[in-house]
């Protein structure tokens, strides 16, 4: 573990209202982090932070919620303030909305242990293979990346990773463990074998190879210091 006090300060945006995913990020990021419910409009009042990390949420960017803006709105103020981001699922399709891009309902759902593929070498992706394993669950999707975003991963369900600057979003769960892997997908309105099916899915091979995936927040905090530490321009 990092010397805490070269932890990196990171706002958690989180949009999930869910008891899982507050656990899984403090598990998984070597960072102090200062937690926001999103949802309930409680966000960050200034930028006074090294980075910002954005959940997953069981909504849509674009639908009409009163927190739904803001969020996008202070997620697109960090960036132009240099902040490193890193937004996973729900916040990558916020900052691609934040930065340009645009989100549609994909028509279908994308769950399980999936492999994707990196298109690009990336800080991001330092150490992680070619083809790579993640747990995914979205029926949403980034359609048109933002103007100056580098495509950096995809599967056949589309855009799974994208860079633009000091901001990188990830369609997949990388913070995932088994027993979110689980609850998540016995909480879906899908048939009962399809279901079943990701359940089997959920294995110790499986789980073993998505946690390689995870050494892209060990990448990502490791970016935030550097950019911390980096002399002023």
């Amino acid at each position: 573990m990092t010397a805490a006090r070269d932890r990196p300060r990171l706002a958690l945006l989180d949009a999930s209202k869910s008891d899982h995913t507050r656990r899984n990020f403090r598990r998984e990021l070597d960072a102090d982090l200062v937690e926001f419910d999103v949802t309930d409009n409680d966000r960050p009042a200034g930028f006074d932070f090294d980075g910002v990390v954005i959940t997953g949420s069981r909504t849509s960017v674009y639908w009409d919620r009163d927190w739904i803006r803001p969020l996008v709105d202070y997620v697109a103020a960090a960036h132009e303030r240099g902040l490193p981001i890193l937004g996973v699922c729900y916040g990558h399709q916020v900052l691609a909305s934040a930065l340009g891009g645009r989100v549609e309902d994909m028509g279908e759902y994308e769950i399980g242990y999936r492999e994707i593929r990196k298109l690009e070498d990336d800080d991001l992706f330092e150490g992680i293979p070619e083809s790579f394993t993640a747990f995914t669950t979205h029926s949403d999707v980034v359609t048109e990346l933002p103007p100056d975003a580098e495509l950096l991963a995809e599967n056949d369900y589309g855009v799974h990773a994208f860079r633009c600057g000091d901001a990188w979003g990830v369609q997949f769960h990388p913070e995932y463990d088994r027993d979110t892997a689980a609850t998540v997908t016995k909480g879906k309105d899908l048939p009962d074998e399809r279901i079943q099916s990701v359940l089997d899915g959920i294995d110790r091979d499986n789980y073993e190879a998505a946690c390689r995936t995870k050494r892209l927040f060990e990448n990502f905090t490791s970016h935030v210091r550097r950019v911390r530490e980096a002399p002023a321009q």
